[in-house]
C-alpha cells in the first residue's frame, strides 16, 4: 500500500492570519486534532495541531520553569515557547520545520518516517502541493483493511474506485467531518471516520453503495458525541 490509498484526501486547511481561536474552532468542529496552514497557491508552509494551542498565556497555562532549571534552557528554546503561548495566528504557532511524503511512499516508509520524527501526521504533496494527509489513524485503517490475507497492494481498478468515491463525497455539504476516510480492497470499501448522527451515517453508506464497482461496504464511522459537536 502507498499513501495514495490510505490518505485522507478532503484536508482542512487554514490560512497563515487565522486567529487561533478561530484555528481551535475549526478543529473542534470538524473533529480533528491538526490541520495544515497553506498560502494562496496551496503550498503547505506549517502545521498546527492541539499540542500547538495546548499550552497559552490567555489561559494560564504555558510552562514555567523554575529558575534552575532556566540555566538548561536555550534562548532559542524560549523565544519558541513564547511565540506558542502567545501568537495570535497560525503563522506565529505552526510547526513549520515540517516533513513530507509523495503519494508512492509506501505505508511502511511513513510509519518510519513518523516513527523516527515523533510525529502524528505527514501531508502528501504533488508537485509541492497539498494533495492529501496521512495520520497514524489512516496507517491503522490499512493495517485493518489487510486483515489475515496480509497487506496486499490494492489494484489499479481499487483505486480508480477510491478516486471516484473521493470525489463523489467531495461535492456533499451535509458530510461535517473532515478525518473522513475510505480504503478499498477487490472492490470492497472501508468506511472509518465520525458522523454526527445516524442520518449522515445512512447518507455516507449510501452515497458509496451507488458508485459503479463497489461490490460491499464496511462501517467503521463512530459517532461524536453531543458535547463535542457542541464544544
Amino acid at each position: 500500500m502507498q499513501a495514495s490509498d490510505i490518505m485522507t484526501t478532503k484536508v482542512v486547511t487554514v490560512s497563515a492570519d487565522l486567529k487561533v481561536d478561530e484555528i481551535a474552532r475549526v478543529l473542534l468542529e470538524k473533529g480533528i486534532s491538526a490541520v495544515p496552514v497553506i498560502d494562496d497557491n496551496g503550498t503547505v508552509l506549517g502545521i498546527v495541531s492541539e499540542g500547538d494551542l495546548l499550552r497559552r498565556h490567555e489561559n494560564q497555562t504555558e510552562k514555567r520553569h523554575s529558575s534552575w532549571l532556566s540555566l538548561f534552557t536555550s534562548s532559542e528554546d524560549e523565544a519558541r515557547e513564547y511565540s506558542k503561548t502567545h501568537g495570535r495566528t497560525a503563522a506565529q504557532v505552526m510547526t513549520d520545520n515540517i516533513v513530507s511524503v509523495s503519494e508512492d511512499t509506501t505505508v511502511g516508509d511513513i510509519a518510519q518516517l513518523l516513527e523516527k520524527r515523533r510525529i502524528k501526521r505527514v501531508p502528501v504533496l504533488r508537485d509541492g502541493k497539498l494533495v492529501g494527509i496521512v495520520s497514524r489513524a489512516n496507517l491503522l485503517h490499512g493495517l485493518a483493511a489487510s486483515k489475515s490475507s496480509g497487506p496486499a497492494a490494492p489494484s489499479v481498478d481499487d483505486r480508480q474506485l477510491r478516486k471516484n468515491i473521493l470525489a463523489k463525497l467531495e461535492h456533499e455539504n451535509w458530510i461535517s467531518h473532515g478525518a473522513l476516510n475510505v480504503i478499498v480492497t477487490s472492490g470492497n470499501v472501508e468506511l472509518w471516520g465520525w458522523v454526527n448522527s445516524e442520518d449522515e451515517r445512512k447518507a455516507l453508506l449510501i452515497a458509496v453503495e451507488t458508485v459503479d464497482g463497489v461490490a460491499s461496504v464496511e462501517d467503521h464511522l463512530g459517532m461524536v458525541a453531543p458535547w463535542v459537536q457542541g464544544a
